[in-house]
């Protein structure tokens, strides 16, 4: 148990924030997931709109610092390589 105030607040938004980030990791796995679906499917104009938001959520999830600007650029590589091999 934290000792102090401050270790006490710090502790608080501790919590919050991982909860954040795991919502935010959980979402970015999901998105890509239904990019994939949509690629199984076929409809083109479908799977380029599940690749932007999927791009969207790669964008969002650097800026909140959940996850590497190389990480990101590098799973947009992949989506789209996925994509541009059909």
């Amino acid at each position: 148990m934290p000792q102090s105030k401050s270790a006490d607040k710090r502790l608080r938004q501790n919590i919050v924030r991982r909860k954040r980030n795991r919502a935010l990791r959980s979402a970015l796995k999901a998105g890509g997931r239904v990019f994939l679906e949509q690629l199984d499917s076929g409809d083109q104009e479908k799977t380029q709109a599940e690749l932007r938001k999927a791009y969207s959520l790669l964008d969002r999830a650097v800026i909140k610092g959940v996850v590497k600007k190389n990480y990101a650029a590098r799973k947009k590589s992949q989506l789209s390589r996925k994509l541009n091999s059909i």
